[in-house]
């Protein structure tokens, strides 16, 4: 596999984010479909992406996709660690251009970074969160083995449609995963791999 990229699949690259992603990222976040379930779709200026969204995007467990077919850009997926020092507890989350939708790249993204969370940096427990009333992004979650916790409610900056059904919780056991028929030894913690140094929404709602 090419060294540039942090993970392969049959139809997706994803690497680090860089700062050349800014133009992107922009185009992204103002797609008002794009950030329904975010903040309901609200512009965003360049100058908060630039000096608000993309430095966390270039932190530790977010990359770009990118189709490998024709290279062409499409958005961002995450594992978001809960620590700073390890990899144990990580948030899934994704956001992906209008184009790329329907296409099961939510999916197959989802899927691939829950196997190498387990398989390679180490992790116990995959955890996600997104809107009730999100249900394509529920539905990813559950084709990538999460279970549903529990709702909840919170108190978020803006008030959207559908957020007077609150939010859900969903979560993945190493175990469960296990018994799910999959197999993989983590290299982290055999000790020949270490994901903590090398490979270096977003109000933690998965999807779109």
């Amino acid at each position: 596999m090419d060294t540039r990229y942090f993970l392969e699949t049959p139809r997706l690259r994803l690497r680090s984010l860089t700062e050349g992603d800014l133009d992107r990222v922009v185009a992204l976040d103002n797609d008002p479909g794009v950030r329904r379930f975010i903040d309901g779709g609200r512009p965003v200026s360049r100058e908060t992406v630039r000096t608000g969204t993309l430095p966390r995007l270039l932190g530790r467990g977010f990359w770009a996709a990118e189709e490998r077919a024709t290279g062409a850009w499409l958005g961002w997926f995450c594992l978001e660690p809960e620590s700073e020092q390890d990899w144990r507890v990580v948030e899934l989350g994704y956001r992906l251009r209008r184009a790329a939708w329907g296409r099961g790249y939510a999916t197959e993204g989802a899927r691939a970074l829950v196997r190498a969370a387990f398989t390679d940096l180490g992790t116990e427990r995959v955890t996600a969160q997104t809107m009730t009333v999100n249900t394509a992004s529920r539905r990813v979650l559950e084709k990538a083995g999460l279970t549903y916790v529990r709702t909840f409610f919170e108190e978020w900056p803006e008030t959207i449609e559908g957020s007077e059904q609150g939010d859900v919780a969903y979560t993945l056991a190493l175990e469960e995963w296990q018994k799910q028929g999959h197999q993989g030894v983590s290299r982290w913690k055999a000790g020949g791999f270490d994901a903590r140094t090398d490979w270096s929404s977003l109000r933690g709602r998965a999807g779109r």
